[in-house]
């Protein structure tokens, strides 16, 4: 129910590897860092367009064939974008990001710790941090995928966040993660503006509809998720 599997099509040999190991479909996000650097390397590797104008830092990074990086794109790094992904204009690619291929990171969307996987789109205004979309994903524009909880500050003592907490059938879950945005499993579509909190687990080929602020755990897959909002219409006067 909880296992990569559930939410994933492993049958490519680079998406299993990626979950390899993986009890809860959640683990890998504390992996994304190590996958990165299995995958990446120690230095640069740039094999895709790099457009004029748009900006590398000087942290490991892999750019595969047939991939581009618009204009005014920032590639932080480290970070993996495979073949015939596209970072377009004004997304900002932060540390320890996997775009496999044919994914998107779109205009004015920033991504953190997150793993995309084949032709996965967060294409506008959108939030993805420590966060996995499955494939064929796609976030609808203003689309928030929020990985820290507001009521999580640090020990005093021990400097550590709490971890995130799931309710599963009654019984509490501990992720072991502070930050942990949302799992998307394949397919599954987010409407505009939709806002994902921290901990939310999505089956695969769900509908979010668009303004739905969504609360942490497990939503089932084949579903559509709903705002139920009442409205009115009040003629006004000449």
């Amino acid at each position: 129910m909880l296992q990569p599997g559930d939410f994933f099509d492993l049958t490519d040999p680079l998406v299993a590897e990626l979950f390899a190991g993986c009890e809860y479909v959640w683990d890998v996000v504390a992996r994304i860092k190590q996958q990165v650097a299995r995958l990446v390397g120690d230095g640069q590797t740039i094999l895709g367009e790099v457009m004029p104008g748009a900006y590398l830092g000087d942290r490991p990074i892999y750019i595969g064939v047939g991939a581009r990086i618009e204009p005014g794109a920032y590639v932080q790094g480290p970070a993996y974008i495979g073949p015939g992904a596209v970072v377009r204009h004004g997304a900002f690619v932060r540390e320890d990001v996997i775009l496999l291929a044919g994914s998107i990171l779109g205009h004015a969307s920033e991504a953190k710790n997150s793993l995309f996987l084949p032709r996965a789109a967060a294409p506008h205004f959108n939030y993805v941090g420590d966060s996995v979309l499955g494939q064929h994903v796609n976030l609808g524009a203003g689309t928030k995928l929020s990985n820290l909880g507001m009521l999580s500050a640090k020990d005093e003592v021990t400097g550590k966040r709490p971890s995130i907490i799931l309710t599963i059938d009654g019984v509490a879950c501990d992720t072991g993660l502070a930050k942990l945005g949302a799992i998307l499993g394949d397919y599954v579509q987010t409407g505009c503006n939709a806002v994902l909190n921290p901990g939310c687990i999505v089956g695969p080929h769900t509908l979010v509809y668009a303004n739905l602020s969504l609360r942490k755990g497990v939503y089932p897959g084949q579903s559509i998720v709903k705002l139920s909002q009442p409205t009115q219409i009040v003629i006004r006067n000449p």
